[in-house]
């Protein structure tokens, strides 16, 4: 069995070897995508594959659409030509469930994947499908570095250049975005919905604010029309609504690939690309999925709803964002990664087995999460977080790592961990000295950084786009040194650029000094002081 074209013209040896198979004729949705696009989705990575490719497939096997996805990449082109272009865009999506059960989807839902690569040919195939009217949406998962412009106030050298070269020369992956929004302007002012589903706070927010900066820089100069900013600005023209995603979906596993090749199935290499994207022909996740849209389609929206999607106002989006991503998982996630790495733990669920870690994601979620949070009507969060606690951190077939949650911590504190921190010391019945295990995990990020285990020895740091700055200024502490650390630790504490909030301002910064001095003592520190302070020794 080969993952091409070829290779499922007879759908039924895939259905006999246990795979769901799609029950439309691929032919034809490719062929509609083409005259008439709908759905756009840039960052095509394992989340859209594994998520927002599988809710597009149960829409069209449900006859509710007619035309495929066009999938763009502007940042890892490699991924088109390792992953895409070799399998005519086919892929396979394995659910790994708790009791143990796998579920393997050939999905056939993507008509085109195409590169948004400056003077590649596939940008004149994007701008016509920007330029089409039949365009409901364009949605993103390109991580949450990928809506930055710049840091701490300054433009990025590559934001400033598309600031002066304009639309047709932009080489910034906003840039060129902002650049196929263009087209559409000037193909007669067509709505669009542009949907980010990435990972961070108020995302909508965020994707708009770049797109405006970006169509206020080019109209400034005369290099737009002065019209194109208000149509950005124009929700019943562009729409930028909020949402929140949750599925976890960790890299392509071996174990995974080998399951596949017994059903069957042949070429399924794993890919590292030069630019550190895991990848693979397929896709593994687990079976719990959430996605949460604010109901702001000024050209009309898919019919979603019926594969799962909830539709709601803002208010409620926020509401739900906020008790995932700022307190039930992303921040447990977080702190099992920030100590799972120097424990040597290979596995989430292997941590979930640690009494140590285990206690920690139980304290940071019940203890220190769930007093913020307002229950957004549409989830509850006592039951989310128990899911979280009870089925979808400890599920030993999944294979998600403390490495992969590792990579970006900088630009994940702010909402992981200073969105509580902030909200603690904004109510009056909150006592910011009640955090006990959220600014040990702030600390333990510290530790994390000198690049050394419990042991001593040396261990890999994750990618962060802030990585070279923060080892610099941690270069000079060595395990068991005595300190005092403020000279080193406090520029790190005290960007608010990084936690969203000034750690001394807020009353913590002294308490996370002591608190790395007592992980960075000497080996065996760390476990040393979690279980001091989780009660689990």
């Amino acid at each position: 069995m080969k993952l091409n074209s070829c290779g499922i013209k007879d759908l039924e040896i895939w259905r006999r070897a246990g795979f769901i198979i799609p029950g439309f004729d691929r032919g034809k949705i490719i062929a509609n995508a083409k005259t008439r696009p709908v759905w756009v989705h840039f960052g095509v990575g394992n989340i859209f594959r594994a998520f927002p490719a599988v809710l597009w497939q149960r829409l069209l096997d449900l006859c509710l659409e007619d035309t495929g996805i066009i999938a763009a990449e502007g940042y890892d082109y490699e991924i088109i030509d390792a992953v895409f272009r070799p399998r005519d865009n086919l892929g396979v999506s394995v659910t790994l469930k708790a009791g143990g059960d796998i579920e393997k989807t050939l999905v056939a839902s993507i008509a085109e994947a195409l590169k948004l690569e400056p003077l590649h040919p596939d940008v004149k195939r994007l701008e016509e499908v920007f330029r089409a009217p039949s365009l409901r949406l364009a949605s993103f998962t390109i991580t949450e570095k990928g809506y930055s412009l710049g840091r701490g106030g300054e433009f990025a050298p590559a934001t400033l250049a598309d600031f002066a070269n304009g639309p047709a020369k932009s080489t910034s992956y906003l840039g060129k975005v902002t650049a196929l929004l263009h087209e559409r302007f000037r193909a007669g002012k067509l709505p669009i919905a542009m949907v980010s589903l990435d990972n961070c706070s108020h995302n909508g927010d965020r994707l708009f604010e770049s797109v405006r900066t970006f169509a206020g820089k080019w109209a400034e100069k005369g290099l737009v029309g002065p019209g194109f900013p208000k149509y950005v600005e124009n929700p019943e023209s562009v729409s930028f609504p909020w949402t929140m995603i949750d599925k976890i979906t960790p890299r392509p596993d071996r174990g995974v690939k080998e399951l596949l090749a017994e059903s069957g199935l042949e070429d399924l290499e794993l890919v590292t690309t030069g630019k550190s994207t895991y990848a693979a022909p397929f896709v593994n996740a687990e079976e719990t999925e959430y996605l949460v849209v604010e109901d702001r389609f000024p050209n009309g929206r898919p019919a979603l709803d019926r594969a799962g999607v909830i539709f709601t106002d803002r208010e409620t989006v926020d509401k739900v964002e906020r008790m995932k991503v700022c307190t039930c998982l992303n921040p447990l996630h977080l702190s099992l990664a920030i100590f799972g790495c120097p424990l040597r733990i290979g596995k989430i669920s292997e941590a979930m087995r640690d009494p140590d870690l285990k206690r920690l994601v139980e304290i940071v979620g019940r203890d220190e999460g769930l007093p913020v949070v307002i229950d957004p009507g549409i989830i509850r969060p006592r039951d989310f977080l128990a899911e979280v606690l009870e089925v979808r951190f400890p599920n030993p077939f999944m294979p998600d790592t403390p490495q992969r949650i590792a990579c970006d911590i900088s630009q994940k504190m702010g909402i992981r961990f200073g969105e509580t921190i902030k909200t603690y010391l904004s109510r009056p019945d909150l006592r910011i000295d009640d955090l006990v295990l959220i600014p040990l995990s702030i600390a333990g990020w510290l530790r994390y950084l000198l690049g050394l285990d419990d042991w001593g020895e040396s261990m890999e740091i994750s990618p962060d786009p802030r990585r070279d700055e923060l080892e610099q200024r941690l270069r000079d502490v060595k395990l068991g040194d005595p300190g005092p650390f403020h000279d080193r630790v406090a520029p790190i504490l005290s960007d608010a650029g990084i936690f969203a909030v000034d750690l001394y301002r807020a009353g913590l910064g002294g308490r996370i000094e002591g608190y790395f001095a007592e992980l960075a003592a000497g080996r065996g520190a760390i476990r040393k002081t979690l279980r001091k302070y989780t009660g689990s020794a």
